[in-house]
């Protein structure tokens, strides 16, 4: 409770008797025996309880320990698709490769035939229930990505769902044009030919519609070459929309260092990134997501180099990859622990991946990712007693609040 006598201030909520973790700087930076007022859903105070300025509340809330973080941002997701590929796991745990899997009718030419096939109503309810798998685990900002569609229809439709689910949830939403993906069957051994399709009438389109915050494509051997992705991303620039990219997943392309030629929000993936690469990337401020769960899935070996990017001070954020086919991750937290585990980056390096760093990757730092006096009232308050334990714990609900825009949800 204040005790100053001076003329109180209102708020709509005072918050009290926990710790903050308010990762500002990319650090934990603890605020002990903390309190946090909350006025038209922004952070209108924060500090040491002692030092709390005479508020009067409509809400106040007591917590009785544990602690408070910013909501966790997942920056990188597909989940809007239809189907899903729980066979082809199957398939594979019983011995049949890559090949047997693509005769069968598998891999990404079945999201791309299940997502077709799919009505806008399907595509928003199935992902929908993997929308509240992630909110569950503590996160209140997520990006989703088109890129099951290939075709003009089916990517507005599938950014149509993602947009209509933040109508629905207490979470923020930002979307993503991925038409550059993958080939559809129309343009097989055509990609020259599917890039002049996605800047002549994909990439308008959804612009036009106001449909997609930023584009995104794949720059890999088996995706499209840096020349292609140069194109596309003439036209992005041509439409005012910012870029990112997956790059260097599975062999060194220079994908990372175009990215920062174009002033990437982000580069995704990375195992292969050069030093060159990210000295091109810390120069233009894009961020480096890394992507735990498809290393973990694809079994890969070559880890990102993240002392580089500690190095080169190029901030790193985590995110789930979530999609049908090689991350079928709905567990930011557990991202968190494999990227620990798996990479080596320390616990705190891990929840400014999902906080602050993953806020920057999506642009709405300004807004989100730390516990900042004027930023949204997004936070967690957790039942733990250190935050490492965010990354320490394998699963389990250590949510207490959930609080989106100072509102309990």
């Amino acid at each position: 409770m204040p005790t100053n006598s001076l003329q109180p201030r209102h708020c709509d909520s005072l918050w009290y008797g926990m710790n903050i973790a308010t990762m500002e700087n990319g650090q934990y930076s603890v605020i002990e025996d903390a309190a946090m007022a909350v006025l038209d859903g922004k952070i209108d105070w924060v500090g040491k309880r002692s030092d709390l300025p005479n508020y009067q509340a409509d809400q106040e809330m007591d917590l009785e320990g544990g602690w408070i973080t910013p909501g966790l941002v997942d920056c990188h997701t597909h989940i809007v698709f239809g189907g899903n590929r729980a066979n082809e796991f199957e398939m594979r745990l019983n011995g049949a490769n890559y090949e047997d899997i693509a005769k069968a009718g598998g891999g990404i030419v079945s999201s791309v035939r299940d997502t077709r096939n799919a009505t806008l109503s399907e595509l928003t309810e199935s992902a929908q229930r993997r929308l509240e798998s992630l909110m569950a685990d503590g996160v209140t900002s997520v990006e989703i990505k088109s890129g099951y569609g290939l075709n003009t229809a089916s990517e507005v439709a599938m950014l149509q769902a993602a947009r209509s689910l933040e109508g629905s949830n207490a979470v923020d939403i930002k979307t993503t044009c991925l038409a550059a993906h993958a080939l559809p069957p129309e343009f097989k051994d055509n990609a020259d030919g599917y890039i002049d399709y996605l800047c002549d009438e994909v990439l308008p389109e959804i612009a036009e519609l106001g449909l997609a915050d930023a584009v995104d494509a794949f720059c890999e051997g088996i995706g499209f070459s840096p020349a292609q992705v140069t194109r596309y991303f003439e036209c992005a620039a041509s439409l005012g929309l910012p870029v990112k990219l997956h790059a260097e997943q599975l062999s060194s392309l220079g994908g990372s260092s175009l990215a920062a030629k174009y002033k990437a929000l982000s580069a995704d993936h990375l195992e292969y990134a050069t030093e060159e690469d990210i000295v091109a990337m810390s120069a233009s401020g894009t961020v480096a997501v890394i992507l735990p769960g498809a290393f973990y899935v694809l079994k890969e070996t070559q880890k990102p180099p993240i002392n580089w990017f500690r190095k080169h001070n190029v901030p790193m954020a985590i995110a789930t990859d979530a999609n049908p086919g090689t991350s079928p991750a709905l567990s930011l937290r557990l991202m968190m622990n494999m990227a620990c585990t798996l990479f080596a980056m320390t616990p705190e390096e891990a929840l400014a991946g999902v906080t602050i760093h993953a806020a920057k990757a999506l642009d709405i730092d300004h807004q989100v990712g730390s516990i900042e006096i004027g930023k949204q009232a997004n936070f967690v308050h957790w039942q733990i007693d250190s935050p490492a334990e965010l990354s320490y714990w394998l699963g389990g609900n250590l949510v207490k609040h959930r609080v989106y825009n100072g509102i309990i949800s």
